[in-house]
């Protein structure tokens, strides 16, 4: 039985692409207030059609179909049964609670939405992380280093001339007996990316922040995949390219797969 990361690895290898496209599409971005969920579901199919090619991963962000109740829902289950068999798609979730409610999100995330790896907060600890990571087939991300302006206030924080952010780490790279732990770590902060691999060797990263968050796609690319294997994701500089036609959304991510081959071949 091939596990997530294994998969990950296989993907990767067989695209020659670390691209991962993050589906946070909404009225503002396709630069229509009044859009209604069916424009959404158009310009989605549209990125879908353009890009599935190129990306390794797709990465629905749940918070941009919840927005919109059920219809949302609906509209997220559609997204789901758009993608070809081989296709990974990562549930942008960032859940994170008890057991017993850990393992009803579990099974809503992976097996209704069929999702094959979800995002999440591991404040909690390994109680709120177990009941994703029992299948080895089925992967996670554990927020670790974010890209976002106030991750520093905890994830900086030292404990035991460690921090905090190393500490997660750390304790991910044990607890992925089952070959289906990674780990999300922002492209804002590259240099620390060097801090995550001393503790979590060889667990695959999931790489946000390039494009729009001005990330560094070639020290995320050049560190990211030294011992171990990393997916950058990219959204509003794909998703919301220039005249959001289904040819510049495909130049866009075309430009970014072209530009990690050639920081992989360097």
């Amino acid at each position: 039985m091939d596990s997530f990361n294994s998969r990950l690895v296989n993907a990767v290898n067989n695209k020659k692409s670390h691209l991962c496209i993050g589906l946070d599409i909404n009225p503002e971005g396709i630069n229509n207030q009044n859009a209604r969920i069916d424009d959404l579901k158009f310009h989605t199919q549209k990125i879908i059609s353009a890009t599935e090619d190129l990306a390794v991963a797709f990465k629905p962000n749940l918070g941009f179909y919840e927005r919109w109740g059920s219809e949302g829902f609906k509209w997220l289950e559609e997204t789901m049964n758009s993608f070809e068999d081989d296709t990974l798609v990562i549930g942008d979730a960032k859940r994170g609670d008890i057991g017993n409610t850990a393992t009803q999100y579990a099974k809503s995330l992976f097996e209704h939405f069929g999702f094959d790896a979800v995002t999440l907060n591991p404040y909690m600890g390994l109680d709120s992380i177990a009941p994703f990571i029992s299948d080895p087939k089925k992967g996670v991300f554990i927020l670790c280093k974010t890209s976002n302006p106030s991750a520093s206030d905890f994830q900086n924080l030292l404990q035991n001339d460690k921090k905090v952010f190393e500490l997660v780490a750390e304790k991910c790279f044990k607890w992925n007996e089952n070959k289906n732990v990674g780990l999300v770590v922002g492209a804002t902060v590259p240099e620390e990316i060097i801090s995550v691999r001393k503790y979590a060797p060889g667990l695959p990263l999931l790489i946000p922040g390039v494009g729009a968050q001005g990330g560094s796609l070639e020290k995320s690319m050049k560190y990211g995949n030294k011992d171990g294997i990393s997916i950058i994701n990219v959204s509003r500089s794909i998703i919301f390219s220039p005249d959001l036609s289904e040819k510049s959304i495909r130049l866009s991510a075309k430009g970014y797969v072209d530009k990690m081959r050639e920081i992989s071949s360097e």
